[in-house]
């Protein structure tokens, strides 16, 4: 029987980036203590945390630290060493487990676990050096996208490959790092599925998100997703089958291609919350932030319900500094800034979410909400 840990708790999380700001504010709000170790001394989540630990991920000091002041402890991002995990785990309880940060920190293994659970990726292959090319491209055909293993995200790491030549270039421009080549996919549709699960395999899963990614960064997400029904339960499915095939505990988020054929196809998943899960935080009833505190404290998870059709829109540090009163001047539109203070090309330093009992009327007051912006 799992004890429910409750509010006047401390609650750790590896990392202080938004996504823990975010955490830190849900959890807050429940009535718990926040612990963040982050080595960024102006990280955003230790700037509201009850106790910044400014160390190494693997300084062994810090880890005591947090194993004897938490009650229990999360992730805010995959890149966490799991042998830092593992030894915050032999004294506290730790969500998501190392072993499953492993898998998703790795392109490979990640695409090779989710196939043994059932989920269909675009055809791919390891790829350690170049005498791995040629079977690599019998298998994905060209064109295809030659993806770094590890570290890779927001479309860094990835280079579209048309000829042999071409992918031994990019791969050594990866100066010889584990690599994946992978079909490139006459893409429809991105979307993306939500899913958490305590440590009593009880689950909530989200409303599908459709997702619009520019130069590699998401964009946009349009909840609910414009796609069949048929779809949209095998996507829902699909995620609940990884999410129980992992034993997870935690929040998870489970991306797919939808072809121009209507195959739905693995793309990787993210064992945190996410950028298309941001929408949750006005539209549903229970944010998938609230949701992470809820699931590793043992608690049942929250109702997942959509309030209202949403469409979410990152802000990006390309367009800082905008005339905030076009987005506050609206109703019906809320604005989430992460407390960043340098705002860089590219750089994540907020989003959007704008409500409407219309879905094609929220989507046209994003995008023009988005123009005025970046005018």
């Amino acid at each position: 029987m799992v004890t429910p840990i409750l509010p006047g708790a401390t609650l750790g999380i590896l990392g202080g980036g938004q996504l823990g700001r975010m955490f830190c504010i849900a959890a807050r709000n429940m009535g718990y203590q926040l612990h963040v170790l982050d080595p960024d001394p102006d990280s955003p989540a230790g700037r509201i945390a009850d106790d910044h630990i400014k160390a190494a991920y693997i300084d062994e000091l810090a880890l005591d630290y947090f194993a004897r002041t938490c009650d229990v402890i999360t992730t805010e991002f995959e890149n966490i060493p799991a042998v830092s995990m593992r030894t915050l785990a032999s004294r506290r309880p730790v969500f998501p487990a190392a072993d499953v940060v492993e898998i998703a920190q790795n392109r490979n293994k990640e695409k090779a676990f989710a196939e043994r659970a059932g989920l269909t990726p675009a055809p791919n292959h390891p790829v350690l050096n170049e005498a791995d090319l040629d079977a690599a491209i019998e298998i994905t055909g060209l064109p295809a996208i030659l993806k770094t293993a590890t570290l890779g995200y927001d479309g860094k790491g990835q280079y579209v490959v048309e000829s042999l030549e071409q992918a031994r270039t990019a791969l050594r421009a990866n100066a010889g790092v584990e690599c994946v080549l992978e079909s490139k996919i006459e893409l429809e549709k991105e979307i993306s599925v939500i899913v958490a699960r305590n440590p009593r395999g009880e689950t909530a899963v989200y409303p599908v998100s459709e997702n619009e990614h520019r130069n590699g960064i998401l964009h946009t997400s349009i909840v609910p997703a414009r796609i069949d029904d048929a779809i949209r339960d095998k996507a829902r499915s699909q995620a609940l089958r990884l999410v129980d095939a992992l034993d997870y505990v935690g929040v998870l988020a489970v991306e797919f291609f939808l072809d121009n054929k209507q195959q739905l196809l693995f793309n990787e998943m993210a064992p945190r919350p996410h950028n298309s899960g941001h929408y949750t935080e006005d539209g549903c009833v229970t944010s998938q932030f609230e949701q992470q505190v809820r699931v590793i404290c043992g608690l049942p998870p929250g109702d997942v319900s959509l309030v209202s059709p949403v469409v979410m829109v990152n802000l990006l540090g390309d367009l800082w500094y905008p005339d905030w009163r076009v987005l506050l001047n609206e109703p019906n539109v809320k604005l989430h800034l992460y407390g960043k203070k340098e705002a860089r090309a590219g750089r994540k330093m907020g989003h959007y979410n704008v409500l409407d009992n219309d879905l094609d009327r929220a989507l046209e007051k994003a995008n023009r909400i988005y123009s005025a912006l970046a005018a």
